[in-house]
């Protein structure tokens, strides 16, 4: 399991407080967004579709860590945008380290080797490299040529220097996973601390919206991606979430596990849907109608979700909250999942990879004036 001890004990002990003391409802994850605009037009993603005047803005380093404060959970999450253009992302940074809580900054790396000497290695922080697949398939998803080659140059780097580094991984319709699970020995002999993976799920204003993942579709891609693992692959991520995208474990959303904190305000009701925000994540808490989201609810645009940031908060509940999932966790830990021979898998669809769409001009010039 690539998650290390530490950080497992202080998630634990964290999740066992909040239950011993009847809490309900606790953030795990913190998604912290100290801006929207990035370096590539992933024809997936949707966050570079705002106007010009939200894209130039930067979230406040005393903003980005009193929101830090005020949520109180043990991991915060930087995703973007690109973060590595904020240019105080290493003083925000610093300030969730010396809070002690575990902090991943997302990057797709274009400029990790270049900004690594602006952090210091800790326990606390793990660069998490964007890598959609090997060169093909990730050059595919960002739409642009020779983006894999510089990704893996910066993590490369980033290890060599003594800093934790894991790997995310979204997945679409298309995913062959043969070619993916080729993937994970590359990142495992890469020294990858851990990798974390998950379905792709529409962005209403995402370029792309032919190959988001259906359900069905998801277990039966991950089926065929973690049957029968490689016992070397370490994921970043709970061992029950695993489970649940092969439709071997049962997983409800919990949508307030990860809150979203961006320029905006705190968003609700998830990172996925945009149906407004707070001031507070008090008020998130209390005016957010939380039985309208999740399968079991009805609404439409949860019966395909089966991402990590609603269900993954609901794993380590179960781990850490329950003991038929604290035993099929060390199950699954100590001896791995069992081998499905008796499941035969259909054979893979046909792969098709279109050509890359371009990036617009404007985003290569804004990746050229931060170098």
């Amino acid at each position: 399991m690539g998650v290390p001890i530490s950080q497992m004990w202080t998630v634990a002990s964290y999740v066992l407080g909040k239950k011993l003391r009847g809490v309900q409802r606790y953030p795990i994850v913190l998604m912290l967004e100290p801006l929207f605009r990035c370096n590539l037009a992933c024809a997936g993603c949707g966050k570079i579709q705002y106007p010009s005047d939200i894209l130039k803005q930067n979230m406040p380093v005393d903003k980005a860590l009193a929101a830090v404060d005020e949520c109180g959970a043990p991991i915060v999450s930087i995703p973007g945008g690109e973060p590595l253009l904020h240019p105080q992302i290493h003083e925000i940074v610093e300030g969730i380290v010396a809070r002690k809580k575990y902090v991943y900054l997302c990057t797709n790396a274009i400029l990790l080797e270049k900004h690594l000497h602006r952090f210091k290695p800790s326990k606390y922080l793990s660069f998490s490299v964007h890598v959609d697949g090997l060169r093909e398939e990730h050059d595919e998803a960002v739409c642009r040529d020779g983006v894999y080659d510089v990704a893996i140059a910066g993590v490369k780097a980033a290890i060599e220097q003594g800093f934790r580094v894991t790997t995310n991984t979204t997945l679409f319709d298309n995913a062959d996973p043969v070619r993916y699970r080729a993937f994970f020995d590359a990142m495992t002999d890469l020294g990858v601390e851990g990798m974390m993976i998950s379905p792709g799920y529409s962005y209403e204003k995402a370029p792309d919206q032919d190959h988001f993942l259906k359900r069905e579709t998801t277990k039966n891609i991950f089926r065929r991606l973690l049957d029968n693992p490689d016992r070397r692959w370490r994921f970043n991520q709970s061992p029950l979430f695993l489970e649940f995208l092969k439709g071997d474990w049962d997983l409800t959303c919990t949508p307030w596990g990860n809150p979203t904190y961006n320029v905006f305000g705190w968003q609700k009701p998830c990172y996925l849907l945009q149906e407004g925000y707070t001031e507070t994540f008090q008020e998130l808490l209390e005016t957010t109608e939380w039985d309208n989201y999740g399968i079991q609810s009805g609404n439409s645009n949860c019966q395909d979700c089966m991402v990590h940031c609603g269900h993954e908060p609901t794993a380590v509940d179960q781990t850490f909250g329950s003991l038929r999932g604290f035993v099929r966790t060390a199950q699954l830990t100590l001896f791995g999942a069992p081998r499905r021979n008796d499941r035969t898998p259909p054979p893979p669809p046909e792969k098709t990879i279109p050509a890359p769409h371009r990036q617009p001009q404007e985003l290569v010039q804004l990746e050229a004036s931060s170098r």
